[in-house]
Order: structure tokens, then sequence, then C-alpha cells
């Protein structure tokens, strides 16, 4: 079932539900100028069999508006679009999962509307938090001196995107996921290619963007709010992450109250096939307590 969502004024939001209607709702947040189709349809299936699962294209991605040029917008408006998403399909409470930025927007989820969550998944990001990491042998590493992305990704993020053409593009992507995706696990260029491709099938075009990185960030601390959230949460740990490395993960789950850990064997910043059955396996055990 596809929709479009009327988030904010002049703006449409495309959103799609899988699964059974009746079935606990599930929302799944993607990342920075990503696309809901970001999310792989093999994962989504896994979700879907005991969720009705929601995916959607945040605002300047795939079928959504792409107005950032002349609205602009800041990144906590795009968790209030999460909450118009759910409220366009009827759904008063959800499990959210948030991978990247979608992470982030998820813990604003957890602090600014704890009663629209039945529970949170977090991976492959930050504690919107002020509050030190506390290592096992008790010393403490301010959240500014945690690791840094990799020199390689900062480069490579940093490369002008210049449009040469459809097979270009897709090339690209390609690399990006290369990069994102670690080494722990083998890389298959071929399936990021055929879902990049699907993207853009979906989308209509080939262009990029760089609104998410271009919007407002500020007022996205919630210290206080996580500390005293009740939202179970789930902290995936992703081993080879370059993005948000260990103890990124640690320090969410010390930040906000109720959480617990799981860590991915040879995850990085991306969604491989090898991660998808570990990955839905402990989205729906968690989910399933909740």
């Amino acid at each position: 079932m596809e929709q479009f969502i009327e988030a904010a004024p002049g703006v449409r939001l495309w959103a799609e539900a899988v699964g059974d209607a009746g079935a606990p709702p599930l929302l799944l947040v993607m990342g920075a100028q990503a696309s809901g189709k970001g999310w792989p349809d093999e994962f989504v299936d896994m979700l879907a069999r005991q969720h009705r699962v929601i995916r959607y294209d945040h605002r300047d991605t795939g079928r959504s508006t792409w107005s950032f040029a002349e609205c602009p917008y800041r990144v906590v408006d795009l968790a209030e679009d999460a909450i118009a998403v759910l409220d366009g399909f009827g759904v008063d409470r959800a499990h959210v999962v948030g991978f990247s930025l979608g992470g982030m927007l998820t813990q604003l989820l957890i602090a600014d509307h704890p009663d629209r969550l039945l529970s949170a998944t977090v991976l492959g990001t930050c504690a919107l938090s002020t509050v030190p990491y506390v290592h096992p042998d008790g010393t403490r590493t301010p959240p500014g001196q945690l690791p840094e992305i990799a020199p390689h990704v900062l480069e490579m993020w940093a490369r002008p995107v210049e449009d040469r053409g459809l097979e270009a593009e897709l090339d690209r992507r390609v690399e990006h996921w290369r990069v994102l995706s670690g080494d722990q696990l083998p890389f298959h260029p071929e399936s990021a290619r055929a879902l990049e491709r699907r993207i853009i099938e979906h989308t209509g075009h080939h262009g990029t963007n760089t609104a998410h990185g271009s919007a407002d960030h500020s007022g996205m601390d919630r210290t206080e709010a996580l500390a005293k959230s009740d939202v179970p949460t789930l902290v995936i740990s992703s081993p080879a992450e370059p993005v948000f490395p260990p103890p990124h993960p640690q320090h969410i789950a010390q930040v906000i109250r109720r959480t617990h850990v799981v860590e991915i064997p040879g995850m990085a910043h991306a969604l491989p096939d090898e991660v998808l059955a570990p990955l839905a396996t402990a989205v729906l055990e968690h989910t399933a307590g909740h």
C-alpha cells in the first residue's frame, strides 16, 4: 500500500506499508539523503512476518518533495515528518527503527514523542547527549572526543558530485557503498548497483542534493529526556562501522535509560545481504518483548 502524506505546507512524503494491516506497526527511518527504498526489500519482508512495516522517503529524497533550496528546514523537522507518516497511516504507537541520521531522528522521537513509540532500535548513529562515555575501566571521554568518522569516508563525502549520466552515477553510488561497507564482510557491487538502480527508478531520476547535510542541525541535544526515557531501546553495535564506530553504540546505551546492545558480526555502515537476517532477528526479538 503506497500513499502520499502531507507533512507540512508544500511538503508531501511518499510512504509505503507492507504486511498485515492488523499487525503491530513498525516504522523504518532511513539515513541522510536516503530514500525509504534503501531498506532492502528482503529485510522489509523479514520484518513484515510479524509487523505492518512502514517506510517512507524523507524530504529531498525519492518521490517526496524536493524543496530545500526554496524552503530550508531543520533536521528536527525531519523527526516531525516521521510523526506525520504515523498519523497518515492512522498509527497511534509504533516500533521505530532508525539507521544513521534515522537513528538520530529516532532519538528525537524517543525524547519528544515517547507516547508514540512502542520500542526503538537505533544503528549506525551517535548519541544526542552531552554525557561523557564511561569506559569499562572507569575513565570518561566527552562525546566530542569519541572516535570520529574515518578520514577516507570524509574524503569521499567531500568530493563534488557531477551529473555524468545514469551509469556514471551508479558507479559513484556503488563506490560509496564499497567504502561504507567496511572490510569484514565481502562487498557485492552487483547487489549495490541493483539496489541503487531500483531507487533511481523509484525516484524517477538520478539527481542528487546535499539538503540533509546543509540543514540546520541545532537544537538536537536531548540529554535529559533520553536519560529519563521509558522507551525500550535496542542499540545495534557494528564492529566494522566507519562512521560511528564503537564505543558510540555503547555510549548510546549509557545515555538512554532502557537499552540493551546487540552486536551484528562484520556489520559496517551498510545493509548487505549477510547482515539482514541477524539484524531482523535482533529487531524482532526486541519488538516481541514490547
